[in-house]
Formats: C-alpha cells, structure tokens, sequence
C-alpha cells in the first residue's frame, strides 16, 4: 500500500480520471472521487463513487454539457488498490444523470456520421428515387416537452433545394435504451417526402440512443426524460461491470 492511505485514493481517483479521459475523444473536466475510509480501502469497500464530467465528447461527435454518475455499494480488488487500479469484484448500479444543450445535438447533426447516414439515403419524390444532401439541419428545443427541427435539403439528381420542418414531443422508449418522437407536426411547407421526415425522425432517436453514451464497461436506461428551452435532461440508472483505469 502507498504510505498514506489518503494518496492511495488519491491515486485511485486519478487512474479512474485517465482511463475514462482515454474513451472520450474531448474532455472540457472530469473528476472521479472514491468516498471511503483506509481501512475499509484496505478491505475492498468502498461507500461510494462519483463521476462528474462536463463538456464529454463521445463517438459520433455526440458531446454533453454534463454527465454525472453517482455509484453505491462498490466492492473493489484490494490488491490492486497498490497498484493503482480499480478492480470490481461484482457487477454495481447508480445513478446518472446528463445534460444536452442545443448546441450539442445540433453538433451531432451536422457530423460527418449523421450526414452520411443521411445521405446514403434515397427519398422517393413524385415517384422519382432522389439522392438527399443536407446542406444544414438545425435542432432545437424551443419549450418545455418539445424538439423541433428545420432541415435545408438538396436534391442531388435535380439540384433543387427543399425545405422541411416538424416539432415533436420526445418520449422514453419502452425499453429505456432511446428517446422516441410522438405527436409529429409539420411546419407550413408542403413536404416533400413522408419518407425523409421519417428519415431525420429516425436520425434524432440515433442521436439520442443511450447506446451512444456507454463507456468500456457501463450501460445506461433512461427512467425519465425531461425538456426545458435549450437544454434536454435524461435520468438514468447506470450498470456498471468495469471502471475503466490505466
């Protein structure tokens, strides 16, 4: 064991800091803090543990403005203790919590990967099979349990440019891994394609799969969804089997 107890934490909480650091491709700040005390350190048990992160960016360009993780009932490997790492000897539950602003989603959006997703797509228009470009997609959450979305589309084959806008309500789905839209409206313009609204529909669940969150070793599902202007919330339960260290 390190000569102090305290830095034996300490040096748990930072081999936890690095090794989650290394499955985000940005890190604005991140800070794990074991609660225990040495002996029970010594023993392999640890009270608690919290995550707290702002300004995560996952795969897929997805980042968040918050992501908060509170785990209880943690048992630990107390022979790696020594060595820095945080073993678990059984699988834990907690507790998480995450922010999205705006600005996040609509980075996401207008990532190389939802924009060639979008674009592998064909839409049928007047009976013809058209290539679909967005030019840009703007996501926004206007009001308290609404999402809307307005899209500048471009029509390869024809070089026409359409517009298309809908809001929806965004719901849990059943099984807690996504966020579904119900209650489809469409903006004024006369649309252009059921099937690319129903495209864009399907890329904002994507968006928003909690799949997209999980790190080496954690798995999320939402238990409740809420919506504020500018600012998605989701509470989940976390699973978790590994922390990730150096």
């Amino acid at each position: 064991m390190p000569d102090s107890p305290d830095l034996g934490k300490q040096a748990l909480n930072k081999a936890a800091e690095i090794g989650l650091s290394s499955q985000l491709d940005e890190v604005e700040n991140l800070n794990v803090d074991i609660k225990t005390d040495p002996l029970k350190l010594m023993q392999g048990e640890v009270d608690a543990v919290t995550v707290e992160g702002d300004g995560l960016v996952m795969q897929k360009d997805l980042r968040m403005e918050e992501m908060d993780i509170e785990l209880s009932d943690v048992a630990i490997n107390p022979l790696n203790v020594a060595f820095g790492k945080i073993e678990l000897t059984k699988p834990t539950t907690g507790n998480a919590y995450i922010v999205l602003t705006e600005a996040d989603i609509n980075r996401a959006f207008n990532s190389k990967y939802i924009r060639s997703k979008l674009q592998s797509q064909k839409i049928n228009v007047n009976g013809q099979d058209l290539t679909i470009a967005p030019q840009n997609v703007e996501f926004c959450l206007p009001s308290a349990d609404k999402v809307a979305l307005n899209a500048e589309i471009l029509l390869q084959e024809t070089g026409e440019t359409q517009q298309v806008a809908f809001s929806a309500v965004p719901r849990v789905s059943a099984n807690g891994q996504t966020v579904v839209l119900e209650n489809v409206e469409y903006g004024e313009d006369e649309e252009i394609s059921p099937e690319f609204t129903k495209a864009l529909i399907e890329q904002t669940s994507e968006i928003l799969n909690l799949s997209n969150f999980d790190l080496e070793g954690m798995s999320l599902q939402v238990k409740q969804l809420e919506v504020e202007a500018g600012k998605l919330t989701l509470q989940a339960e976390a699973y978790v089997e590994k922390i990730p260290s150096v």
